[in-house]
């Protein structure tokens, strides 16, 4: 009985939702996002910790690896409980993890927070986070992949620039140092270097230029937010997004489900960065991922192109979330419009 209940009164709900258009729909969903906040640059001598919001390490050398890399910035590190912790395929319950984030964010004396590896798990500590916290105590937050879900969400309800780049278990190359190092670590504004690897050029879906903040992350994680109320007011964003072994027709479900909730309708710019080993287990039954992205992307009309050096790649770019960028997709370059930091 209380199945059926819940049934009833789960339909009763849809269709009231079929009552207004698709964005529509969506801002109901939206929490009023804040004054953009930046966060201290990073230097050298300041403290950060390395956390794991989402998978348990099971490699220790991996952690041990990426304190020389953050030693080799000049910064002091810690390390979080989360990096020795495990629950099922979690670094530890969403209590412990949550709570390890906040605390950090409380900590006075850690100026940078970087996560370990993502996985899954960051969209269930979502309501675990104390915003107002973290909104009194800005400070750099950097990760990709499953880290998608924190790092929008806590820009979009406390204002504060967060930052998707490498992780602790990625490749920390020259390029993905360099990047790393004029994004969180100097006050300037800063163009991204144009794809220096030619058998990876960027390929133009719209030609033009556009303007807006830049928002993003990994498809999957962002597509599965919609409807939550952790997602932005997507009108003049510049959309980027990444994606790691998913075949064509998973990519094409999620971009339907972007297109449908009117958050593609909305953006004045759009990005694909990566999507790495996106094969289809059966060419000849499957649209290739070129295919999908032109039958999403090219009707819209707007700026676009894919092959930023965003996503599952060894040369990777940190990309700050919430500040205005310009992109040129004849170009396939970005830029930053001002600084991300202060």
């Amino acid at each position: 009985m209380n199945s059926r209940r819940h049934f009833i009164k789960s339909t009763g709900l849809l269709a009231a939702a079929s009552l207004f258009t698709p964005t529509e729909v969506l801002s109901q969903n939206l929490i009023s996002e804040k004054g953009k906040i930046k966060p201290p640059a990073l230097k050298a001598g300041d403290t950060v910790a390395i956390t794991s919001p989402a998978g348990a390490v099971w490699d220790d050398t991996q952690v041990e690896t990426f304190t020389t890399i953050l030693k080799s910035f000049g910064f002091n590190v810690i390390h979080g409980k989360t990096l020795t912790e495990k629950f099922g395929y979690f670094a530890g319950t969403d209590e412990l993890r949550s709570n390890e984030l906040n605390e950090l964010f409380a900590d006075k004396t850690v100026k940078g927070i970087f996560c370990m590896k993502g996985g899954w798990g960051c969209a269930r500590l979502l309501d675990k986070i104390d915003y107002t916290l973290i909104e009194k105590n800005p400070k750099v937050l950097i990760g990709f992949s499953d880290i998608t879900a924190l790092l929008i969400a806590i820009t979009t309800k406390t204002g504060l620039i967060t930052f998707h780049g490498p992780v602790g278990n990625s490749g920390w190359n020259d390029f993905t140092k360099s990047v790393f190092t004029n994004v969180t670590m100097t006050t300037n504004s800063f163009h991204f270097p144009e794809n220096p690897f030619t058998e990876n050029a960027p390929v133009i879906i719209n030609p033009g230029k556009a303007t807006g903040e830049l928002v993003g992350g990994n498809l999957t994680v962002l597509s599965s937010l919609i409807g939550s109320g952790y997602l932005p007011d997507w009108k003049n964003k510049l959309l980027f997004l990444e994606e790691v072994k998913e075949e064509p027709y998973s990519i094409d479900r999620m971009l339907t489900q972007l297109k449908l909730s009117g958050i593609l309708n909305s953006i004045s710019g759009f990005v694909f960065g990566k999507c790495a080993k996106c094969l289809a287990e059966e060419p000849l039954k499957s649209f290739t991922f070129h295919e999908v992205l032109l039958q999403h992307i090219q009707p819209l009309g707007i700026p676009a192109f894919y092959g930023a050096m965003i996503g599952h790649i060894e040369n990777k770019l940190t990309v700050p979330i919430g500040i205005k960028a310009s992109m040129d997709a004849e170009k396939g370059t970005i830029s930053l419009d001002e600084n991300s930091v202060v």
